[in-house]
């Protein structure tokens, strides 16, 4: 600490240095006496320490006078009054602020080297050489704010194109602060926009390292996205132009500033150079799109005329009128211009017999916008308010299809004024506030033209122009009809179009009525049905038999029966026709399909008429969801499925593709949710009972580790009716199992154990062993929790027993992990040593990582309880890695927490920080409180480490 002035003058060290850091950092505020003897003596002060602040207090008076600095006595104790711009600290905090300033009037080169001047006044660490614990936190917290600084004027510059330069300059900065991931982000970008994508690459590469050597941690979204990109020559990562360049400005000026009283903000979260991928949930745009130019212009112009509020555009029109291909196309029109945060998509399905909920709806919104399963709340009004306050600082254009009433699209409606939304229907939805209704009609003539001729050939509408006129007005110019027709031409090339014309003439009186509904749709699909072969005609009628939203391509191969390799040629020809329309590629690089709602039914109605859709076809079909389910499944937890098994129909596609579609067993369940869900429901309408209790069982093992409670209690309804109305006493025993299992996930213990209860009678009175060993082993953690220790022994000796007795030799995991910790609780940490050992090879044998990471964690208690921290530490971490994929919200909280605790016990009490604050951040997303506050509490616990401080001058005359 010095003082400069026309003579520099030297502030003895020892307690009027403190004495003087402390007034400094509270210019123009009181501060006490008693601040002041806590700084100079943690504790234990002596009996003198108010007089020795009093003689501190007058010799700094003293040394101050020539300076025209006073230090006033005001109670309940000191208050400096000097010119804040003499004092660093102070100026440091002005040029932030007015680098917002700067910002704000698009001065951006001012701004950055406004805050290069701030940051030079730095000579070393904040209020180096004072040895003061109380200060100790507030020179840290300075250090911080130098460093988010020196990120910030970086960041400036990166924008106004000095990349190269910065390429030099931040390697540095990378070297002396290692573990700041916005550092290295501004390093990796500067390193890329200057050429040198490999050793960008390089940064992140060696960051990773560094943050699981130093951390056991992966490093940040923001960082891995930034990765991608460069991976990905995304182009969003060029150097952006000096418009773009001042705007970015804004909100990076603002970051971490400290508040306009002259305390210090609250940090604020620093977006690093890629702010992570944009939402884009739009299905492909129609590549041959033709004409509604006043629509497109009447839409955009509802969606982006006022900023103020949302712009609501409803596009109305009767089946087929291309409501879909509309709105798509708008939406990808304005995307990334004016919607530059994404896009979020919904078929609302409201003409279905099931439409969609905007409970529903939001849940899926909610966790696309970043929201864990686990967070998402039960309460309609929760989810919309959680969903308003997400998109309130968001650009994001929502799009919804088939809606059916204003009540499922108002809580939908997003609050910011950024947001558009975008709705298709077949009712005019009078009853939503703010919407502007647009009617789509027929296609012109012209345009109806334009796209006969974009799927057929330019050269054939030529040839037979007026035999193209008719043709057109011959469908009502309807989209979905002409694109039908026009298909089927295509596919016949020799046909002319005279000939098409002739070949409708016989259904003239039907296609006339085509303004008045469904027959004229009809008439039209039937000219395509008529031109299939045998077999795929068969297909068309047996895929309507497939209810989900979408068309996996080995449904087809279900409902034949056929074992062919590649299922997807079954279904191709109906592609090839237009009849079905595919949607994605699965995970095999096989097509999904998805049929026109029309279209559907109209395949239905053929089935029905040729009897080629019975029970036994949705069996198979059914019972491939079966197969699939259960052996993604298998490949997630192993043997460890912990579920009793029926005697439902397992219709398995070829082994290749299996192989190939469940490469990923995750990612698998996750996209086919909705079709499971369907699934299931199906099933149950089916009578195949059997079957669904089981698909019901088996997505209840993963929706319980996903958080996915929704879903698992909507499916848990459907199949408890139907086994119970089957009278399906296992069917029965078994959701009673799984609905103790979602109760005691949402806390509602005396319906969980009633349940629990239900499903052992159930499981006793069929003599099944393996359900009464799964009932007794969740009892003994429900006794045990209750404080019931000799109960829950009993429950577990006996779920042994059970399981022993079932030939059952991995669940036995779960009573050995209960028994091994109530041992290492009682003290008794050989017998519990032996029983976590013997459980964790279960566990490995069974191959389930979440099993494995259970039994860790209970070891690592049990190391933490004999004083082994290094030891705890490693089971800690590798239990973090064996959850990294798909990820475990709530295991991982758990874990970083107790990680947390065996670092602060090693002494790492910067890491330790660090693990906790995770701990606590997943907490707080999963509304946990009582975790959140477990978590904060050990956080105020640990001692301040002196290692952590990042940097500002040691000077300074602070």
């Amino acid at each position: 600490m010095e003082i400069s002035g026309a003579e520099r003058l030297r502030v003895p060290p020892g307690r009027q240095q403190v004495v003087l850091a402390a007034l400094l950092l509270e210019l123009g505020r009181v501060v006490s006496t008693d601040a002041l003897v806590d700084a100079l003596w943690a504790s234990d002060p002596p009996e003198t320490a108010r007089t020795q602040v009093q003689i501190c207090v007058s010799r700094l008076r003293k040394l101050l006078r020539p300076l025209g600095a006073v230090i006033d006595t005001r109670s309940p104790g000191y208050l400096l009054r000097a010119d804040p711009g003499t004092v660093d600290v102070h100026l440091f905090r002005s040029a932030v602020r007015d680098t917002e300033i700067l910002v704000k009037e698009g001065r951006t080169e001012d701004a950055a080297a406004c805050l290069r001047e701030a940051v030079g006044l730095w000579r070393g660490p904040a209020l180096s050489g004072i040895d003061a614990e109380v200060l100790r936190t507030k020179a840290v917290r300075l250090d911080e704010d130098r460093v988010d600084a020196i990120e910030t004027y970086l960041e400036l510059e990166l924008g106004l194109g000095l990349h190269a330069r910065l390429a030099g300059e931040i390697p540095s900065l990378v070297e002396q602060y290692p573990l700041r991931e916005r550092l290295r982000a501004l390093l990796m970008l500067a390193l890329y926009r200057s050429g040198r994508q490999a050793e960008a690459l390089q940064v992140y590469r060696s960051g990773r390292d560094l943050f699981i050597e130093e951390l056991g941690l992966e490093p940040g979204a923001e960082l891995r996205s930034l990765e991608a990109a460069i991976l990905n020559g995304d182009p969003a990562l060029e150097a952006p132009g000096p418009d773009a360049s001042a705007a970015r400005g804004t909100d990076t000026a603002a970051r971490g500033r400290p508040a306009d009283d002259g305390t210090d903000a609250e940090p604020v979260p620093v977006p690093s150079a890629q702010a992570g991928a944009a939402l884009f949930q739009l299905p492909t745009a129609a590549g041959d799109f033709v004409g509604r130019r006043d629509t497109v212009s009447a839409v955009t112009g509802v969606l982006l005329s006022d900023t103020d509020s949302v712009g609501i555009a409803v596009l109305l029109g009767r089946p087929g009128v291309g409501k879909s291909a509309t709105a798509v196309h708008i939406a990808h029109k304005l995307a990334d211009e004016h919607f530059p945060h994404g896009q979020l998509y919904c078929d609302l399905r409201g003409m279905h017999d099931t439409p969609l909920t905007a409970s529903g709806v939001l849940g899926r919104f909610l966790r696309a916008l970043g929201v864990p399963g686990p967070a998402v709340p039960d309460d309609l009004d929760e989810r919309a308010a959680m969903y308003r306050g997400l998109m309130a600082s968001r650009r994001i254009l929502v799009v919804l299809e088939d809606a059916a009433t204003e009540a499922q699209i108002a809580p939908l409606i997003p609050a910011g004024g950024g947001c558009g939304v975008l709705v298709t229907s077949r009712a005019r939805l009078t009853g939503l506030p703010g919407a502007v209704r647009i009617d789509l009609d027929i296609l012109e003539e012209e345009h109806a033209l334009e796209l006969l001729a974009r799927v057929i050939g330019t050269d054939r509408v030529t040839r037979e122009p007026e035999a193209a006129r008719v043709l057109v007005r011959t469908v009502g110019r309807l989209p979905l009809a002409l694109r039908i027709v026009a298909a089927r031409l295509a596919a016949r090339p020799h046909w002319a179009l005279a000939a098409m014309v002739t070949r409708l003439s016989d259904e003239r009186h039907r296609l006339d009525e085509l303004a008045h509904g469904d027959m004229t749709v009809r008439a039209s699909l039937s000219l395509t049905y008529d031109g299939l072969d045998q077999r795929s005609a068969r297909v068309f009628g047996l895929l309507s038999g497939v209810e989900g939203p979408t068309v996996p391509a080995w449904s087809a191969a279900a409902l034949l029966d056929d074992d062919r390799p590649f299922p997807a040629d079954l279904a191709e020809p109906l592609v090839d026709a237009r009849m079905l329309d595919v949607t994605g590629i699965d995970q095999a690089g096989e097509p999904v399909y998805r049929f026109h709602d029309l279209v559907r039914e109209y395949a239905r109605e053929k089935a029905h008429v040729a009897g080629i859709l019975g029970p036994q076809e949705i069996r198979r079909l059914v019972g491939g969801w079966l197969f699939l389910l259960e052996e993604a499944n298998g490949r997630v937890v192993g043997t460890n499925l912990l579920r009793v098994q029926g005697s439902g129909l397992r219709w398995r596609p070829p082994e290749a593709y299996v192989e190939r579609l469940l490469a990923d067993p995750h990612r698998w369940i996750d996209g086919e949710r909705a079709n499971l869900l369907a699934a299931i429901a199906q099933a149950a309408r089916s009578g195949l009972h059997e079957e669904c209790w089981e698909l019901a069982s088996l997505f209840g093992v993963y929706a319980e580790r996903r958080g996915y409670f929704d879903e698992f209690s909507e499916v848990l309804q459907v199949a408890a009716s139907a086994v119970r109305a089957a009278g399906d006493r296992r069917g029965t025993a078994a959701m009673d199992f799984a609905t103790s299992l979602l109760m005691s996930n949402d806390r509602r213990s005396d319906e969980a154990e009633a349940a629990l209860s239900a499903s052992f009678d159930g499981f006793v009175e069929i003599g099944d062993r393996l359900g009464q060993g799964l009932c007794r082993a969740w009892m003994a953690d429900s006794a045990y929790g209750r404080g019931d220790a000799e109960s829950a022994r009993g429950l577990c000796e006996g779920a042994l027993t059970d399981f022993g007795a079932a030939g059952e030799t991995t669940a036995v995991w779960r009573p050995l992990v209960l028994l091994g910790r109530m041992c290492v609780e009682q003290g008794a940490h050989g017998d519990g040593t032996v029983y976590l050992e013997r459980a964790l090879r279960c566990t490995e044998t069974a191959g389930d990582p979440r099993a494995q990471a259970q039994v860790l964690y209970q070891m690592a208690r049990r190391d933490m309880a004999l004083a082994e921290y290094g030891r705890a530490r490693g089971r800690y971490l590798r239990a973090l890695e064996l959850i990294a994929h798909p990820g475990d919200p709530v295991g991982e909280a758990l874990l970083r927490f107790g990680l947390g605790r065996a670092q602060s016990a090693s002494g790492q009490t910067g890491p330790a920080r660090v693990s906790m604050g995770r701990s606590m951040e997943l907490w707080e997303q999963l509304g946990d409180h009582e975790g959140v506050e477990q978590v904060r509490a050990a956080l105020e616990g640990l001692p301040a480490d002196s290692g952590a401080v990042v940097a500002v001058s040691g000077h300074h005359g602070s």
